[in-house]
């Protein structure tokens, strides 16, 4: 294997043109942990949105009927605030991270990396074999083989999408409804059978041909390293100084590289790590495992490639507590302190009074012959918990000892678990009760969910008497 060209990406050739890569296999300390972490990962992205509790699926992104559960915490559209809160903890977290361990998210816990590292290139060297069978194939003349062994990989890519799309179409629409509509036609369930083929020709495209292009030309967070990171920031290094001159490159004295592009030939993004830090580089640690095993077999220390920082390989002291961290980290607990105080204070039962869409205000006579106006309201209420519970509306006494009285169909009324309801409700005054066509009145709202009652002020109107 030739050393990379300088003036271009080691993934494309002199035209432009895609060069496809071969990852050779590696064995090492930081392959076994990634192995086992991706397996992991892998399994809590399948089984979550399985798991119920509370008679509730743990993660679930209702956007259709904007209601959002996480970990048993339930949101709805009208909690934005918390929303934000909790996307900006993770980006505050990620930008922590980022300042201390340098890519850690890209090599050790991206969906990217670990679907087509733990599972895809797993399936493609089950079928067609390690990476030098595979390029020798793939550069060969046409075959029987050839083509059978290309089939039965897209047929094992198209299950694997599959799986994949489902399981991610399961936190959207819940886990329990995606089986029925498995079970139907996919008549019956038009929008969602669309989405499952979209998202399984995207998983199957991306995880299945396009891979590391997409951290290399599409994805922004190697460009925001550069913002988030500094020379303290925990990098896959190499040593220069212990490393150069490489051999072949100088007569007398050398360094302790081989040259023998071991580390090149592991990298998933096909780069050379002796040029120094690169956008490119996912800090996957795979050419760390192979420099490791190159200097066990020349007798040399380990760690020519390692984890470090940039002011480690200049000589100078690292410290992880810094300016910049310190800043993130003070950012990320306050966020996280208001999201955890905007919980605290989330009420289980949400109650608020709306004037309804029609007539401002209807006059009749009640059986006296007396003039009444009446004032249509609609009660939004949301039970935010797992169990059922009961409201019941009445009139502030103050409200009935001037003439006025709420109708409601039925009351009180029963609010099922993890359910939004809109109550009709007529308030029917006096009159005489209107100043300038203008009048209060104040509703009063009991559930077992309240720790007292809820008082709600509508604004009345009615015929301007002047």
């Amino acid at each position: 294997m030739a050393e990379l060209p300088q003036d271009r990406l080691a993934t494309t050739d002199a035209s432009g043109g895609r060069v496809y890569l071969y990852p050779a296999d590696v064995t090492g300390r930081y392959r076994s942990l990634r192995v086992r972490l991706r397996a992991m990962l892998v399994w809590i992205f399948l089984l979550v949105p399985w798991i119920q509790w509370n008679g509730r699926q743990i993660v679930h992104l209702d956007v259709a009927n904007r209601k959002f559960v996480l970990f048993g915490f339930q949101f709805w559209a009208h909690d934005v605030p918390m929303a934000f809160l909790l996307i900006l903890s993770f980006a505050l977290a990620i930008a922590l991270v980022t300042a201390v361990w340098g890519r850690l998210w890209c090599g050790w816990a991206c969906p990217q990396t670990v679907f087509v590292e733990g599972v895809y290139r797993r399936v493609e060297r089950w079928i067609e074999g390690p990476p030098r069978t595979r390029r020798a194939r793939d550069e060969g003349p046409l075959s029987a083989e050839k083509l059978l062994r290309k089939a039965l990989k897209y047929g094992a890519f198209t299950a694997v999408s599959l799986v994949v799309a489902h399981s991610f179409l399961a936190y959207f629409v819940g886990s329990r409804e995606l089986l029925e509509m498995i079970r139907r036609s996919p008549a019956e369930n038009w929008t969602p059978f669309l989405v499952i083929l979209f998202t399984t020709a995207l998983v199957m495209f991306d995880f299945g041909w396009f891979r590391e292009q997409f951290c290399v030309i599409m994805c922004p967070y190697g460009r925001f390293q550069s913002v988030l990171m500094d020379e303290s920031s925990m990098i896959v290094g190499y040593d220069e100084k212990r490393g150069e001159p490489r051999r072949g490159r100088a007569v007398g004295p050398q360094g302790d590289c081989v040259n023998c592009l071991r580390c090149v030939q592991v990298c998933p993004t096909g780069i050379d790590i002796r040029r120094g830090v690169q956008m490119e580089c996912i800090a996957c640690t795979a050419c760390i495992d192979a420099c490791d095993e190159v200097m066990d077999t020349v007798k040399k220390p380990r760690g020519l490639i390692a984890y470090t920082t940039l002011k480690s390989l200049g000589g100078e002291t690292s410290s992880t507590w810094r300016p910049r961290t310190l800043a993130y980290s003070l950012l990320l607990l306050s966020a996280v302190l208001a999201l955890a105080l905007a919980l605290r204070q989330k009420e289980p039962l949400e109650v608020t009074l709306l004037r309804a869409k029609e007539t401002p205000y209807q006059q009749a006579t009640d059986a006296a012959g007396a003039p009444v106006v009446i004032n249509h309201f609609r009660v939004d209420v949301a039970n935010q918990t797992n169990g059922e519970t009961t409201v019941e509306f009445t009139l502030a006494e103050g409200d009935r000892a001037r003439g006025f009285e709420i109708i409601v169909a039925q009351n009180p009324q029963t609010i099922p678990a993890s359910t939004h309801r809109k109550i009709d409700v007529f308030f029917r005054f006096p009159l005489l009760a209107l100043a300038a066509g203008r009048a209060r009145g104040h509703l009063e709202v009991r559930s077992p969910l309240l720790q007292e009652k809820k008082t709600l002020e509508a604004a009345l109107v009615g015929p301007d008497g002047r």
